[in-house]
């Protein structure tokens, strides 16, 4: 190779070099990216203190790396490749069969664990009505045989027996509903939350465990909103070749009133937003996503209502506990910091239904909020 031409390409570094730089810098600052949906990292201030403890230029790198020219585009070549070279993982994400991108889960903190199943038991002794105790496993459980050969997760089912042992409240086995229809489409590929068919399964594993009838699902339609899903675990991965999902309904709304409350404001709200099916995280269709509490009424008058100290998958679950309940109370430890006990004595609550993905009660940092 000649000396000219090892010139030409050093020449041609240092414009693209360049160029990323003064694209990098002229272009306005993005404050959230909908394709990683994160937000992304805002300007270092700079002070004696930030250099002399280091994290200036820490913060300064995540903010360069947050806002170069074309991340995403970078983001999914580097995946590729790391994909060619036989990399099966990715930030926690395991590249599965299938098409199927499964969360890994890791072994929790024995003492945290331990707190939030006191916290559980606390709760059971402060209401006077029953309390359920629901842990919905992962994915990466259920559709195991996804997973690339020898791949490290979490074994679940057995902890999730083991919590079950542990505990004063009556559980809910959701592991057998799920893993019983485990060759079907019971959760997202590109997202941790089971599908509108999974929360249909877990729906009759609750009221299986509460002697109610359980629910048909020759008696619903299927409706499919949007074949244009990519969940969080897509944007986690830094995947971008794998299909959508489609995201489904079958419980329609008719009859069906839906309050949220924002910090003491009560707003009409929905079962569906079809506004979200326009963004990125479409999967704030079901109710609007995250909210401290969401209040739902049906025309069930006669029948019980249910207190749900839940997380996401509870989105999704709503419609069909709309076929069995008379109110459904949706209540969110993470941004609900009112005593879940004076909140059952008040709004005459029947029964109270502990319900978690394994993975977020095992990191939930609010759960010593249940014996308040």
């Amino acid at each position: 190779m000649s000396h000219k031409f090892n010139r030409f390409l050093s020449a041609l570094f240092c414009i693209f070099l360049g160029g990323m730089l003064v694209l990098s810098t002229v272009l306005p600052d993005k404050e959230f990216s909908p394709m990683e949906n994160r937000y992304l990292a805002k300007p270092p201030k700079l002070s004696v203190q930030s250099l002399s403890e280091g994290t200036f230029m820490s913060e300064a790198e995540k903010y360069v790396s947050d806002h170069l020219a074309g991340r995403d585009l970078w983001v999914s070549l580097k995946t590729w490749c790391e994909r060619l070279s036989g990399k099966q993982e990715n930030n926690g994400v395991y590249f599965g069969s299938r098409d199927t991108l499964l969360t890994r889960v890791d072994a929790p903190d024995p003492e945290k664990l331990a707190q939030d199943m006191l916290s559980v038991d606390k709760l059971v002794s402060n209401v006077d009505v029953p309390v359920w105790f629901g842990l919905i496993p992962s994915s990466a459980a259920v559709w195991s045989d996804r997973l690339p050969k020898g791949a490290p997760t979490l074994d679940e089912f057995p902890l999730i027996q083991q919590l079950y042992s542990q505990t004063a409240a009556q559980t809910i086995d959701f592991s057998s509903a799920l893993s019983a229809h485990a060759d079907e489409d019971i959760y997202y590929r590109t997202d941790h939350h089971w599908t509108s068919l999974g929360a249909f399964y877990g729906a009759n594993a609750l009221f299986e465990a509460m002697e109610l009838d359980p629910l048909d699902l020759n008696d619903f339609e299927k409706t499919t909103v949007t074949e244009d899903f990519n969940g969080t675990t897509f944007s986690t991965s830094g995947v971008r070749w794998v299909k959508p999902d489609a995201i489904d309904t079958y419980v329609p709304e008719d009859g069906i009133k839906v309050t949220n409350n924002f910090d003491g404001t009560f707003t009409p709200g929905s079962l569906y937003v079809p506004e979200h099916l326009e963004q990125k995280d479409k999967y704030k269709f079901f109710l609007g996503g995250n909210q401290p509490l969401c209040i739902i009424e049906t025309e069930h008058t006669d029948a019980p209502k249910v207190l749900v100290i839940r997380d996401s998958y509870s989105d999704s679950l709503a419609p069909f506990l709309t076929q069995r309940f008379s109110q459904i109370h949706l209540f969110d430890l993470r941004y609900n910091l009112n005593s879940v006990q004076k909140y059952v004595e008040e709004n005459d609550i029947d029964q109270v239904v502990v319900l978690y993905s394994l993975n977020n009660f095992l990191t939930d940092s609010h759960l010593k909020q249940l014996g308040r």
